[in-house]
């Protein structure tokens, strides 16, 4: 894997312009979710939903350090056919920040916008989880699985203390972000995490902007900077184990977080019989590296998955 500091900025070169799109991604896009609030707790909790109420639940849930609206341009591909949820955990996109944060206050998250957005209307909900949101996926199977029909690990490194390569999330200094002076300069400075390039510029500029914020100092990232000092992620491979619903393994064959000997144990964890796809020629992020493939793999997989 690259260094940060190796990785071009994709959004750079535009210096505050819109990169130009395909068709496909301007008419998702038009497809515009509902956009709402839950409260869990006193917490309000940023909501997006698509589709009608009283068709099945599908929940997506996102990355560390990222929001709801990574699914937004995924999301509409599916409304025909569920009741489709995304939102933004507490401390990321526009859900309030927290003092503490832990697994067990995320799945009361989880649990309490799928109550609310109708996710449990038709039945047991799909869910999706991308990256951190598989963790935070899997410790609701462990506390509630049997209320989900399925659950999708999207590229979330899971991975035993034997593991040479064990992922371990970036260390950050908890202070408060760096403003910058024009929302040209804060878009020019962007990068996925983990480091990798980006070939869908035009995807990143608009997560990008929905990942920023106005302040009178100048333009600062979303997320709560102390969120990474108060989260752990390790001994998180047991939650793989005795599954109460179904789950699937979805990953980037570029992967630097899903080498081979990772893909291998997690399947082997998992019940015999669960799915495992690989998405060609993508890397960590699979809906931003290749987003049609990214849906044909979730719509070929719920067409005949779970039995």
């Amino acid at each position: 894997m690259a260094a940060w500091a190796e990785i071009p900025a994709p959004l750079a070169a535009f210096n505050g312009a819109v990169p130009p799109a395909p068709a496909w991604f301007g008419a998702a896009l038009a497809h515009a979710p509902e956009r709402s609030f839950t409260d869990v707790g006193g917490t309000q909790i940023e909501t997006l939903t698509w589709g009608e109420r009283g068709k099945p639940g599908l929940l997506l849930m996102h990355g560390n350090g990222a929001n709801a609206d990574w699914w937004s341009f995924i999301a509409p591909f599916f409304a025909a056919d569920y009741r489709v949820v995304a939102f933004s955990w507490s401390g990321m996109g526009r859900s309030d920040h927290r003092d503490t944060y832990g697994f067990e206050l995320f799945v009361d998250e989880l649990i309490a916008v799928a109550e609310t957005a109708g996710a449990f209307d038709a039945g047991k909900p799909l869910m999706v989880g991308h990256s951190f949101g598989g963790f935070l996926m899997m410790a609701t199977v462990q506390r509630a699985g049997a209320r989900f029909k399925g659950a999708v690990i999207a590229d979330t490194p899971f991975s035993e203390p034997d593991d040479p390569h064990r992922h371990r999330p970036p260390q950050r200094s908890g202070s408060a972000h760096r403003p910058n002076p024009t929302l040209a300069a804060a878009l020019a400075r962007f990068r996925l995490a983990p480091p990798q390039g980006c070939e869908n510029p035009y995807i990143a500029d608009y997560i990008a902007r929905h990942s920023l914020r106005e302040t009178p100092e100048g333009w600062v990232w979303r997320f709560d900077p102390m969120i990474f000092g108060r989260l752990s992620v390790d001994d998180t491979f047991d939650l793989l184990s005795n599954p109460s619903c179904p789950v699937a393994l979805v990953w980037g064959d570029k992967s630097f977080l899903m080498p081979p000997h990772r893909v291998e144990r997690i399947l082997a964890r998992l019940p015999a019989g669960s799915p495992g796809i690989a998405i060609p020629d993508a890397e960590h992020h699979v809906m931003i590296d290749q987003p049609l493939a990214f849906v044909a793999a979730l719509r070929g997989l719920f067409a005949g998955w779970p039995h």
